[in-house]
């Protein structure tokens, strides 16, 4: 894929805020940053490989001093319910055509957004409910890795809140790792070259997420509110110019 000048500036400044989201909130990297690549140009299958290269790294960084600080017990109970249908969503975005997948990724951040903007959250209380998240997640996740939402909500019942940002690394790197080894068995074109230039500004944002994410915690609720204002602009102005094209 060839950019300009200009929407490489442009790819460099998503991946800064993709790694900035990813720290700060501990999740939503990938939610907050593919509606804008795809504004950029190319398809979910380009973006998805270079992402994932991005989490496996610098979730690798982050658990080098935390792997302490990981809930294994809960991981282990939620990963069979969320393994088998990321498998389903990996291959569906390897086969379905690519204006599918970009309505797709297109809606489920409109979803996010307008859940943000109301202060509505995604909860449940039921055991059943806790699975169908999972599992819908899962399934979101293998996709177009937009699925952390879900399955946050969740965890955030079942995890210790000191705990929860480092488990949530634990299970992002095993879901990028099977959608990564899927990718190349599957010769899907994996851009190596453009994902190693993107680490410096990425990881400029995931260094002043990691300083700030106290603060955007403490503040959740008004963060989530103007990211879920700019998600539906976004997302329901790529859309349109997706029908449009």
């Amino acid at each position: 894929m060839n950019f300009s000048n200009t929407e490489l500036f442009l790819v460099g400044l998503i991946f800064m805020w993709a790694g900035f989201v990813r720290t700060g909130l501990g999740f939503g990297g990938a939610a907050l940053g593919l509606p804008l690549m795809l504004l950029v140009g190319a398809s979910p299958v380009y973006w998805l490989p270079v992402i994932g290269l991005h989490l496996l790294f610098f979730s690798s960084l982050s658990l080098l001093k935390s792997i302490k600080e990981v809930d294994w017990a809960y991981l282990k109970s939620a990963l069979v319910w969320i393994i088998p249908p990321t498998l389903v969503g990996v291959f569906g975005l390897i086969a379905l055509p690519d204006r599918v997948m970009i309505v797709f990724v297109y809606s489920i951040t409109i979803f996010y957004g307008i859940i943000w903007i109301f202060n509505q959250k995604i909860t449940s209380h039921q055991p059943w409910v806790d699975k169908c998240l999972l599992i819908f997640g899962g399934y979101v996740a293998g996709t177009s890795l937009t699925g952390a939402p879900l399955i946050v909500a969740v965890f955030m019942h079942h995890v210790a809140r000191q705990y929860l940002r480092n488990t949530l690394f634990v299970l992002w790197f095993i879901l990028v790792s099977i959608k990564m080894l899927t990718f190349m068995a599957m010769d899907v074109m994996i851009d190596w070259q453009l994902s190693v230039l993107l680490i410096p500004m990425a990881a400029i944002g995931h260094v002043v997420g990691l300083k700030l994410h106290d603060k955007i915690i403490a503040n959740d609720q008004r963060f989530k509110k103007w990211i879920g204002s700019a998600l539906l602009l976004i997302s329901s102005f790529g859309l349109l110019k997706l029908f449009l094209s």
